[in-house]
């Protein structure tokens, strides 16, 4: 059974379709960021800010290797995972890599109403964050697009209504079940 892989930028719904899709398909779940950070015992930022950009993407590299090896499962990566060639081969062995989409404006006003954003969520470049994001966007673009067997933009859809469409694409079905 092959993985379903969640690839895209920030705040695209990666972590929140990929749970809805787990459970909906009775598959286990993992979110790479949030493995880093339960195993670190510290947030991205806080992770960052002590060891830097390398350091992390370092142990995202470990955590993709390690999850990737789980068959059947439901992975949700950082939005970064890709920008390492050895990433995006891993993830795409053994794997359906389904690309969520939005645009700039949509991923702001995600970034501000969650409350986590700031620690989850740290800024790449300090800078002006309508640029950081379509500056950051054009570069991983491309990796997206080539690892990608699916896209979804997801601007303008919650998280059920993705969750059916990519089990749709997978032909699979996609009875809402009821959940607590």
């Amino acid at each position: 059974m092959k993985n379903i892989v969640l690839i895209g930028y920030r705040c695209t719904g990666k972590s929140s379709v990929g749970n809805m899709l787990a459970i909906r398909l009775r598959r286990p779940f993992w979110d790479i960021d949030g493995l880093i950070t339960e195993q670190s015992h510290l947030s991205i930022s806080e992770i960052v800010s002590r060891y830097g950009w390398d350091y992390f993407r370092m142990r995202e590299k470990e955590i993709v290797r390690k999850v990737s090896r789980e068959k059947g499962s439901v992975i949700a990566t950082g939005g970064g995972v890709l920008e390492d060639h050895e990433n995006a081969e891993t993830l795409k062995k053994g794997s359906v890599v389904v690309w969520l989409s939005a645009d700039i404006d949509t991923i702001l006003n995600r970034m501000k109403s969650d409350p986590g954003s700031v620690h989850n969520r740290p800024s790449l470049s300090l800078g002006d964050p309508f640029k950081e994001v379509e500056n950051i966007m054009k570069r991983r673009e491309p990796g997206y697009r080539r690892s990608a067997d699916f896209i979804i933009d997801t601007s303008r859809k919650d998280i059920e209504s993705t969750a059916d469409e990519i089990c749709s694409f997978l032909d699979m079905p996609h009875d809402r079940p009821n959940l607590p």
